[in-house]
């Protein structure tokens, strides 16, 4: 057996015969009710991040070359196209909203990238199939049918597949060599992993952890950042990537204190979301402001972080078109909606 170098045993789940598939779930998350103040009225805000809401059924134990062979002989199988990080999307028919077009792979030419994603909820095989420029062209010679999945208003269950999709392609990407020797690698697994043919070691998916933090203060005020990187007047959560050998509260209180030079305590995890943009994990906390300590203190550190504000949710809601919020994509949005409580009304970005 090939040595590892990512994180995961090389060995692949084997089915068990009669063995039924379960159902992906995702479990619940506490979401509280609005607060007395909150301008949002009593609208809930949705249960879970917007690219967490629905999960795909990977169905790994079909991960194996002799299902890879076979998948373009079934008649049900399905190819969600992708070039340069863009998912093709089908064009609207009898007023039904926007959607994947999946095409059978007979239909494609064969794309420079496979991946098995898992199966439909019609139990339908789906691969992702990457294309090169040229062979995007035959596909769809229309640019604007192409979308980034960003911005894509897909079906939760379609919107599951493009995030898995567009994180195992960037992967792919950027493993093309060995990180050991440098030998060029191959995709084996279905796409799963790569192979050094030089080593005879695998390389597996890695993701990025990162942390966003709602903080807040003794009158309930949330803490937001303006990034050095985005335009005047747009605020976020403050986040930041998980340093090696450390957990995740740390990080929480070690970001603040850089970012804002204040320290927090009540550190409390939320919910999390992928991010693929390229490869992280976006992982949400609460967190406060020591019982009388003075918020009057948070200071950015110039650097990564130009300016920060507290905002009270009356205060929140008067700044429409003076303030830029996280679009509705992200998970900074939704945590801040859950604080809210509601969608917060006319910002850029609500609704979506």
């Amino acid at each position: 057996m090939a040595p590892s170098l990512g994180s995961r045993s090389a060995e692949r789940p084997t089915a068990t015969p009669g063995r039924p598939t379960p159902t992906p779930v995702v479990p619940e998350v506490f979401v509280p009710e609005p607060a007395e103040d909150a301008p949002g009225g009593a609208t809930p805000p949705a249960p879970h991040p917007p690219l967490a809401r629905t999960p795909a059924d990977r169905d790994a134990e079909a991960r194996t070359e002799e299902a890879g062979e076979a998948f373009a002989s079934r008649a049900d199988a399905r190819v969600l196209a992708m070039h340069a990080g863009r998912v093709l999307q089908a064009m609207r028919v009898g007023g039904r909203g926007p959607e994947l077009e999946l095409r059978h792979p007979s239909a494609l030419p064969d794309p420079e990238l496979r991946v098995y994603l898992g199966r439909l909820p019609g139990g339908e095989p789906l691969e992702l199939g990457v294309f090169g420029d040229e062979a995007a062209r035959r596909i769809e010679p229309e640019p604007a049918r192409w979308v980034g999945v960003r911005g894509a208003e897909l079906p939760e269950v379609e919107l599951a597949f493009a995030v898995e999709a567009l994180g195992l392609a960037n992967w792919h990407r950027s493993h093309a060599s060995c990180p050991r020797c440098g030998a060029p690698t191959e995709p084996v697994q279905r796409g799963w992993a790569r192979r050094c043919p030089a080593e005879d070691a695998l390389v597996f998916p890695r993701t990025d952890p990162a942390i966003i933090t709602l903080v807040t203060d003794d009158e309930d005020r949330v803490l937001l950042g303006s990034n050095a990187m985005w335009e005047p007047n747009r605020y976020s959560l403050l986040a930041g990537f998980v340093e090696p050998g450390e957990s995740l509260e740390s990080a929480v209180a070690r970001e603040i204190r850089e970012e804002a030079g204040i320290g927090v305590d009540r550190i409390a995890y939320v919910a999390s979301q992928p991010w693929p943009f390229p490869a992280s994990l976006m992982l949400g906390f609460t967190a406060r402001v020591p019982a009388g300590a003075d918020a009057a203190l948070a200071r950015p550190d110039g650097e990564e972080i130009l300016s920060l504000r507290w905002f009270s949710r009356a205060e929140l809601a008067s700044t429409v078109g003076e303030v830029t919020l996280p679009d509705g994509t992200s998970i900074a949005r939704w945590m801040l909606e859950r604080w809210f409580g509601g969608p917060i009304p006319d910002a850029p970005g609500a609704g979506e």
